[in-house]
């Protein structure tokens, strides 16, 4: 019950996120939780969370943990870590690993959208690592973020505004997507010599 958006276009990177929590039929907008928010931080990375809140909770304690956290600058670099993970989360986090007795491997019972200064990703429930082009969108929203962005992208705006845009065809459309919307925006790496005025990276909330 979210909308997550990542975006990448003309050297910049960007993620954006809904606010709103909830506890089944019952919403927990903003105003009522004080560390609402569906996008952290792991080093220098940018990372957006759909489903369950308490994955935000472990993933921030278990790469806290752990001294310099990872780049996450790959899909193979990012499917090593969360392969790598996976046995902490059963043991000293006691994940339940079977979401469908179909599913071909245990599941990590959680999807991220990643963005930092090497790109787009997204991580999914069985640790399936895609590097998206262009953007992408995770959450109950999605697929109206899809379309909001597919129909403004090559359009004048730039990478943060795509992702809200997204976000806020979830908000109109979605009953699990609720203002603000958080984003953020950095540069990436083949544009990190250019004065952009983006670091640190910028955070806005709407």
């Amino acid at each position: 019950m979210s909308t997550v958006t990542v975006v990448k276009k003309n050297g910049l990177v960007a993620i954006a996120a809904d606010t709103l929590s909830s506890l089944g039929a019952r919403k927990m907008p903003p105003r009522y939780d004080r560390g609402a928010g569906k996008i952290f931080r792991i080093g220098e990375s940018y990372v957006g969370l759909t489903g369950w809140s308490v994955h935000q909770q472990v993933l921030e304690h278990a790469f806290g943990s752990i001294g310099e956290p990872p780049a996450l600058a790959s899909a193979t670099e990012i499917f090593d870590v969360f392969l790598s993970l996976h046995t902490r989360l059963k043991q000293h986090y006691f994940l339940n690993p079977r979401a469908s007795e179909d599913d071909p491997y245990e599941s990590a019972r959680m999807s991220l959208l990643i963005a930092n200064r090497h790109g787009i990703f997204g991580l999914y429930a069985v640790r399936a690592v895609i590097e998206h082009e262009r953007f992408w969108a995770s959450g109950s929203g999605s697929d109206y973020a899809l379309g909001a962005m597919h129909a403004v992208y090559e359009g004048g705006g730039d990478a943060a505004a795509i992702a809200e845009a997204g976000v806020r065809a979830g908000i109109e459309f979605d009953e699990g997507t609720a203002a603000p919307v958080e984003s953020h925006v950095l540069p990436a790496a083949d544009f990190s010599s250019l004065s952009l005025e983006l670091s640190p990276p910028v955070s806005v909330v709407r």
